[in-house]
């Protein structure tokens, strides 16, 4: 059975945009916005060249932050208020998702490489901010983004995790590897059902369904 998978895992943890809430929302592309904004008016280049800027420092580091730190050595406290100045009110309220993870047995976290004041709002625009024991981001990892090993380990010390009674959700199948080495369950999250990873165990288009599944 379905279940038989997921009956030792007592640690649950998420990541937040695209997981949580779909991408239709279009809730990060205000971020990518406010990026590409950070780097023109900070790097000094036009608009083209630091929208390209900004998703070659995401393949490459993980984060547009990180390749900026990396790179530039910028500071990241003001890059990161600038970008998370957005509007949440474009997300909607999610009971359903809410009362599903509630439901799951052991404790619940939500991991970003966002900042925890950003996905407590998000958490708080879809009302389920209360259903999970506790919010980590970039941060929590002194801005060492997922998926660098690293940045795991800082934060599941900090939360006590036991990996091997884990699962993780992500919606970028680049930050399963470290869970599942850790000896996660690991489950994509994606529109793209299609996509087959030695580090995804499961995939799915929706979350909500899913979990159901499991409780």
């Amino acid at each position: 059975m379905f279940t038989e998978h997921f009956k030792h895992v007592t640690n649950w943890v998420f990541d937040l945009d695209h997981t949580l809430y779909p991408p239709e929302s279009q809730l990060f592309n205000q971020i990518e916005n406010k990026m590409t904004n950070y780097i023109i008016e900070n790097i000094g280049l036009d608009s083209l060249s630091a929208s390209k800027l900004r998703r070659r420092y995401w393949q490459v580091y993980g984060t547009t932050l990180a390749g900026l730190l990396k790179e530039h050595r910028i500071d990241p406290e003001p890059f990161l208020l600038q970008v998370h100045q957005i509007d949440f009110s474009i997300l909607k309220p999610d009971p359903e998702l809410g009362a599903v993870i509630n439901a799951l047995p052991g404790r619940k976290i939500v991991y970003t490489n966002g900042t925890i004041p950003y996905a407590r709002n998000v958490l708080a625009a879809l009302q389920i901010e209360s259903v999970f024991d506790a919010v980590y981001g970039i941060e929590s990892a002194k801005y060492c983004p997922k998926p660098e090993k690293r940045a795991f380990d800082a934060v599941f010390n900090k939360d006590n995790i036991n990996t091997v009674n884990g699962a993780m959700f992500e919606d970028d199948a680049r930050n399963l590897v470290v869970p599942k080495k850790l000896g996660m369950r690991t489950i994509l999250v994606t529109p793209d059902c299609e996509i087959q990873s030695a580090y995804v165990d499961f995939v799915t288009s929706d979350l909500t369904s899913f979990l159901r599944q499991i409780v």
